[in-house]
């Protein structure tokens, strides 16, 4: 090797690394002959003396270009060279090394600092050396330069392809190339019509998740790409929400040619320069290159963008959606109120018991430190809207339940025809893989038995297949003339069927949005509620309704707050609560009391209260009491029933008070010693001795009132 002579034995000292580098994963896996060479540079490291070889490899597969994640292999080799380990560096070819100036530079500086050597495949150089500096500069201007040419040529060229809408790295399932380097849907009639299922299913349903869980439950797999043996084929299997939705927001299946989408950026970040994708995608109209009517689409390019708009309502993230996805919340109107005063988007809570009340909100000014501009229980608005809708639709009803029976044919229909293709494939898989095994020689049993195995495992695929499409083509029993009669009878009776408990949610939703565009809200004097509400068509009326839980809404009875009033000194909301339940109470609502019910009726009509009851440690319970002198519930009671034991209640069914102090006192303590020597409770010696006794262990088997 040139330069050989310049190794000292102060370098062979040390140890020699063999630094490895390849630019990407698929030179690491297909570039196998430039690994092997650069192997080999072990050996020759050996050959001239060197002898501790130490190989970094880890960088395999990783870029040097600008803007590359860090290479923690190259970062390796400078720190062994910076501890001065290092006596000779070599790569197979020098712009392994790095491909920027900054990292190259570096290098050569650290490695003149420590005496270390850098040999390529030819040669050995000193960086200490002025000639060798100066070819080793050469050198490295040239990788740089090399790698910025040759990418601005493979650049220059994708985009020229780009721009002419002839650039592929793979077409979605549904379309192939032609022999001229056409996109061009797929022959396959499976493919094209499972593709075409899940726009058709799409715009029925109004929701991604509802799409695929459509084909989900009714079990029909649709095609996707799959690496196999190193090529992209297009498989059936059972979708996901996530193929579904890219299905969806793919421009390409609307005619589109879109490239570009997420275009890379430089940035410069805390470990220097960083390149990245931008986070979502752009709108296709703003891609590098977009050309539309590109290809035959399976939606038209408007189609489309009804979809985006119907997707982007779903996430209830845009400001001006009127609507979102149809969800089985309670809440009728979400999506559709706005607030006449700030102008927002009204939102939707639910709180009670089984969490299902609704609660609608406008959020105002509160997050900058402001207030709520509005909010108000949504149940009695709900029931408000629903009457305006059944009004709209009784007329309709006989040509809805009509509409409905057709609709549940033509459901039958699509996924009958979707297993049906299915079926034909498989029957056409299973011949081929009996004629597979028909030819081989039955005595080779190696290959006939895989053959046989491969044959017996498309005969069950097919057997099930035919099997749901049996299922799937089983209809609904016809319809005779007296249920076509009830059926239009029940199209005039649209408020029962509305108000019926197996009408879902979601229709009732579907059916309020397709009539109502949007309702401005607005919060007037004494209590009530002005909507003025957009119909789909451009008509505007005024619905005025009492604000629930508005003054004059929702009194509790006098009686209740007296009790409450009385009891919320000393005792907590829930004990209340309680009191109020055994004495048969209801809120105005005719609800049993609850301790946040307490809490707001307290809120409500000025009433200071606490959340807990109030520690008096010289006031006992009934429990308590017997607790205190080690008797039962009942012995406290027929104390304070014979009067001699004094006792205290705010109301019926509260609580005992008994003072601590009475306990102790003379006549009670004299009462409970002769208790428990003799086991006779004598109430002012008038019990005989043939009194019953008492035990201990009644203790506790009764309330403390």
């Amino acid at each position: 090797m040139i330069g050989s002579q310049k190794i000292t034995p102060a370098h062979l000292g040390r140890k020699a690394i063999v630094y490895l580098r390849q630019s990407s994963m698929a030179q690491v896996r297909h570039n196998k002959e430039s690994q092997a060479l650069q192997y080999a540079l072990v050996s020759k490291a050996k050959d001239m003396g060197f002898h501790e070889v130490e190989v970094i490899d880890t960088d395999l597969g990783s870029s040097a270009s600008s803007g590359a994640k860090p290479r923690t292999g190259f970062e390796q080799l400078l720190g062994a060279v910076a501890l001065g380990q290092v006596g000779i560096v070599f790569s197979r070819e020098l712009s392994r090394l790095s491909r920027t100036e900054k990292d190259w530079c570096h290098l050569l500086e650290v490695c003149q600092l420590f005496d270390t050597l850098v040999g390529d495949e030819d040669s050995v150089y000193d960086p200490s050396a002025t000639d060798d500096q100066l070819i080793l500069g050469i050198k490295g201007t040239l990788s740089v330069v090399e790698l910025k040419v040759m990418r601005s040529r493979l650049i220059a060229g994708s985009q020229n392809k780009a721009k002419r809408g002839e650039l592929y790295h793979l077409v979605p399932p549904g379309y192939v190339l032609s022999e001229l380097g056409k996109a061009v849907k797929d022959p396959n009639t499976r493919i094209q019509e499972s593709i075409g299922e899940i726009f058709l299913k799409f715009r029925e349903v109004g929701s991604i998740r509802q799409t695929f869980m459509w084909f989900r439950d009714n079990a029909v797999e649709l095609p996707v790409n799959k690496l196999r043996a190193g090529k992209h084929k297009v498989i059936f299997q059972r979708p996901t929400a996530a193929f579904v939705g890219s299905v969806l927001h793919n421009p390409f299946y609307a005619g589109a040619y879109v490239w570009g989408l997420r275009p890379m950026k430089t940035v410069l970040g805390a470990g220097g320069v960083i390149r990245k994708r931008q986070a979502g995608p752009c709108a296709p109209e703003k891609a590098k290159v977009f050309i539309r009517e590109h290809h035959e689409g399976y939606i038209n390019w408007e189609t489309y963008q009804e979809n985006l708009q119907i997707m982007r309502r779903n996430l209830l993230r845009e400001p001006d959606a009127s609507v979102g996805a149809k969800r089985a919340g309670q809440g009728l109107l979400t999506g559709l109120l706005r607030c006449g005063c700030c102008g927002r988007k009204l939102h939707v809570r639910y709180s009670g018991r089984k969490g299902t009340s609704p609660r609608y909100g406008c959020i105002g000014t509160y997050q900058d430190g402001g207030h709520y501009c509005l909010a108000f229980a949504g149940r009695t608005i709900d029931r408000e809207f629903a009457e305006q809708v059944i009004a709209s639709l009784s007329p309709l009803g006989v040509r809805a339940s009509v509409a409905a029976r057709k609709q549940l044919d033509d459901q039958v229909d699509h996924c009958a025809g979707l297993v049906q293709r299915e079926v034909e494939q498989l029957e056409y898989e299973t011949a081929r893989a009996f004629e597979q095994y028909d030819e081989v020689d039955p005595r080779n049993r190696l290959v006939a038995s895989e053959l046989e195995q491969r044959w017996n495992s498309k005969l069950a695929q097919r057997d099930e297949a035919r099997d749901r499409l049996r299922k799937a083509q089983t209809r609904p029993p016809a319809v005779t003339e007296a249920q076509r009669a009830r059926l239009e009878t029940i199209g005039l009776r649209f408020r029962d069927v509305w108000h019926h408990p197996q009408c879902p949610q979601e229709l009732k939703k579907s059916l309020i949005r397709a009539l109502i565009e949007e309702a401005i809200v607005r919060e007037e004097p004494k209590g009530k509620l002005e909507f003025i509400v957009r119909w789909r068509g451009g008509s505007h009326t005024s619905i005025v309704v009492d604000k629930p839980g508005g003054p004059g809404a929702g009194k509790n009875a006098p009686k209740d707050l007296a009790i409450i009033a009385k009891m919320a000194p000393s005792y907590g909301d829930g004990t209340i609560a309680m009191v109020l339940n055994r004495l048969e109470r209801k809120t105005a609502k005719g609800n049993p009391w609850s301790s946040g019910r307490v809490t707001s009726a307290r809120t409500r009509n000025g009433i200071a209260g606490r959340a807990r009851t109030l520690e008096r440690p010289e006031i006992v319970s009934l429990h308590g009491a017997a607790q205190h002198c080690g008797v039962s519930n009942t012995t406290i009671t027929r104390l304070v029933q014979a009067k001699v034991l004094p006792m205290k209640q705010l109301v019926a069914c509260a609580p005992w008070e008994i003072q601590r102090a009475d306990l102790d006192a003379e006549p009670v303590r004299k009462i409970l010693d002769h208790l428990k020597r003799t086991g006779k409770l004598r109430l002012n010696g008038g019990a005989s001795d043939t009194q019953k006794e008492l035990f201990q262990q009644n203790q506790g088997g009764s309330n403390d009132g």
